[in-house]
């Protein structure tokens, strides 16, 4: 039996033996995870180790791409996952987190090779606004150079996307939603963070503020005050 696959009968006598008292509680009482973290499917982005999270404090989709479709009719798993998190499980933050040397976005910068995977270039249109600020705004780049930065940007479209949710558009309105935008190196540890304020993503530095896309804060955009019933 493929040696990881065999560890599952190690988690009953060890993993969750460890942990009984934590899964007791969870299974009594339920989830109510916090953070909602969209990832890539790459197998060398955990977003658990990342956040050292233990279990039941995360909420986690993973895809190819970290990608979020804007809000739509028609029903799709991340969406529905999303609505579920935010509206139903009430998480104050959500965290899209791309990563470097992803292959999503090398496909994206470099469609050749897509021929034989429909689905799979199908669903990288849900990035091309992140290929198109690439193409047009970094004209010197091509390789791995390239690739960076349309993962990075690509971090930006899919924040864009999210907010197209009604939950979140409803939750952000309230300033009960916090929005990150993270990017992990693979090659360092490092974990670079967006700075809605300032555009850029930022090293993430231990004894520093955490840099964040969205700050919780109403967000009312009518030309009144609304009068608050007596």
């Amino acid at each position: 039996m493929n040696d990881v696959v065999g560890r599952v009968f190690g988690f009953e006598t060890e993993v969750f033996a460890n942990e009984a008292d934590l899964y007791g509680k969870l299974a009594h009482e339920g989830q109510a995870p916090k953070v909602l973290i969209i990832s890539c499917s790459d197998s060398r982005i955990v977003p658990e180790q990342i956040m050292q999270a233990r279990p039941g404090e995360l909420f986690v989709i993973r895809n190819a791409g970290n990608i979020v479709p804007p809000f739509a009719q028609q029903n799709g798993g991340v969406t529905a996952t999303i609505e579920y998190a935010v509206a139903a499980l009430g998480v104050t933050d959500v965290v899209i987190c791309g990563h470097s040397g992803c292959g999503a976005m090398g496909a994206l910068t470099n469609p050749e090779g897509l021929d034989a995977l429909p689905s799979v270039r199908a669903w990288l249109n849900h990035s091309q606004a992140a290929k198109a600020v690439v193409d047009h705004s970094y004209p010197e780049l091509d390789g791995p150079a390239a690739i960076r930065a349309a993962s990075l940007e690509n971090v930006v479209v899919q924040l864009q996307h999210l907010r197209t949710h009604p939950a979140v558009a409803s939750r952000i309105a309230k300033g009960e939603l916090t929005l990150h935008g993270w990017f992990v190196d693979i090659h360092t540890g490092g974990i670079l963070a967006l700075d809605g304020e300032k555009g850029r993503f930022l090293a993430v530095q231990e004894g520093e503020a955490l840099p964040v896309a969205l700050s919780p804060a109403r967000r009312l955009a009518a030309d009144f005050v609304r009068v608050e019933a007596a």
